[in-house]
């Protein structure tokens, strides 16, 4: 039975890259549903942000190892042949930062507010996680289209009423 279908290899990179994404569209939701819904979720942000990145990481690492054989040629004309691996590579990078700093003495070491605006990157990534998702489909298939407006809904959310309580607050 062979369930990962004709090309095995590019299957587990889309469900690796996929369940990074609903991964950091899960953890960008935690606010939202704290604030609309009472529900906090907070206690597990470092489990579910570490865990996206892990799935990143693994991502990046099929890409690399088992699809391009680290053979660094084709890795590079794969890039500037394909422009959604750019945006792919540069989220990734984002979000190692957050993983770095996903601990106490990081929070204590850069001071809560620098390591709050720092932690802001998830949404920078995510933006070029949906966006390379969105630019990898061929076609228009639903659900990227969905990721990427939940995504842009959540980032917008997020700054509403980041200003709404910066002005309530005057």
């Amino acid at each position: 039975m062979n369930l990962l279908g004709p090309d095995p290899l590019k299957t587990l990179e889309h469900e690796l890259g996929e369940y990074a994404l609903i991964f950091l569209i899960f953890l960008l939701l935690f606010s939202p549903l704290k604030k609309l819904l009472d529900l906090n979720l907070i206690k597990f942000r470092r489990s579910i942000g570490l865990l996206a990145f892990w799935y990143v990481l693994l991502h990046f690492l099929t890409y690399l190892i088992l699809d391009q054989q680290l053979i660094w040629e084709l890795i590079i004309k794969d890039v500037f042949k394909r422009p959604y691996i750019i945006l792919g590579i540069l989220g990734f990078l984002a979000l190692i930062p957050l993983a770095l700093t996903s601990n106490r003495w990081s929070m204590r070491f850069l001071g809560f507010d620098n390591w709050k605006r720092l932690h802001l990157l998830v949404y920078l990534a995510s933006f070029l996680g949906v966006s390379h998702y969105l630019m990898l489909v061929k076609s228009w298939p639903i659900k990227p289209l969905l990721y990427f407006l939940l995504v842009i809904l959540l980032i917008i959310f997020r700054f509403v009423m980041r200003n709404y309580y910066q002005n309530k607050k005057i």
